[in-house]
């Protein structure tokens, strides 16, 4: 299974960084990619509170899956995040 280098926080943090900045999320910078890299870590608290929701999963998501698989693989994110 392919997994990625750049943790979870990280890339959803850039997403979101992305989708205030890049012209092709909502923003106006047509090449936000340098912008992107330098405010990613302004949005790392969202990216935590996207995750601690996702830790419970909804029904279709328990159909597809395990869902103790799921939790610990989310609370293993949420249990690195410093302060935690």
């Amino acid at each position: 299974m392919p997994t990625s280098c750049t943790p979870a926080v990280e890339r959803i943090a850039r997403v979101l960084a992305g989708r205030h900045l890049s012209l092709n999320g909502g923003g106006s910078d047509p090449h936000a990619a340098g912008a992107v890299d330098a405010a990613w870590r302004d949005h790392v608290d969202d990216a935590y509170a996207i995750l601690s929701t996702l830790r419970e999963p909804d029904a279709q998501m328990a159909q597809a899956g395990d869902v103790t698989v799921w939790r610990s693989m989310i609370g293993a994110v949420l249990d690195r995040r410093p302060g935690a």
